[in-house]
């Protein structure tokens, strides 16, 4: 199921007529050295009994320096929301936002979806806002539990919805490729606010529509 596919709970009717562009939104993230990482990761290759200097190997610290430059920087997007003038007070959920992040520990990746939901208040949030805002938070080296908080709380910031939920559910290859070798094990993480963490009701059927498709 794409990112673009969103479940109504209950009659949706017109959500908004009239949408407010907001502030642009970028990651607060260091200026990388790229020289720096060039050397290194020639470094590394001669720790590991490589050799930079091979015909195979002589690009590789430029492009391996300039892969996590690009996989530690989110793009900005702007912050497009709309009015709520029909007063739509049910679940809104986008299911299966793809995730990519680095773990922290190995530096290696980790991806899998993201699930989010939330309860409107006066505004509405343009739907491939919630990919972006995935993005905000997964293009670092991270944590999934992090992640997942992070995401929570800046849509609850930022949007002032009556309740948000996020789910992320992610293969770990710290975890699949080395160690106990798990394959197609995955972790899964949720985050909730304001009803969907108070409201019993609220929170069973925001899981009931993000993990039925839970392998």
């Amino acid at each position: 199921m794409s990112v673009s596919e969103l479940e109504h709970s209950g009659q949706a009717g017109r959500l908004a007529v009239a949408g407010r562009r907001g502030p642009r939104v970028a990651g607060e993230r260091a200026e990388p050295d790229l020289a720096a990482a060039e050397r290194a990761v020639a470094d590394l290759l001669l720790a590991l009994g490589k050799d930079p200097d091979s015909e195979h190997l002589a690009d590789t610290p430029r492009r391996v320096a300039s892969s996590y430059a690009e996989l530690l920087r989110p793009r900005e997007f702007e912050l497009t929301t709309f009015g709520n003038d029909e007063g739509y007070d049910e679940l809104v959920v986008a299911r299966d936002i793809p995730v990519q992040s680095l773990c922290e520990h190995h530096l290696l990746p980790f991806r899998g979806v993201a699930h989010i939901g939330y309860l409107p208040g006066e505004r509405i949030l343009g739907l491939s806002k919630l990919a972006r805002v995935i993005e905000l938070f997964a293009r670092d080296l991270q944590v999934q539990e992090r992640l997942t908080k992070q995401v929570a709380d800046w849509l609850q910031q930022r949007l002032a919805p009556n309740g948000v939920g996020v789910v992320i559910e992610a293969e770990h290859l710290c975890m699949s490729l080395r160690g106990v070798r798990a394959q197609g094990a995955l972790t899964v993480t949720s985050a909730l606010h304001g009803a969907l963490r108070e409201d019993a009701a609220s929170r069973e059927e925001f899981f009931a529509l993000t993990l039925r498709h839970t392998r």
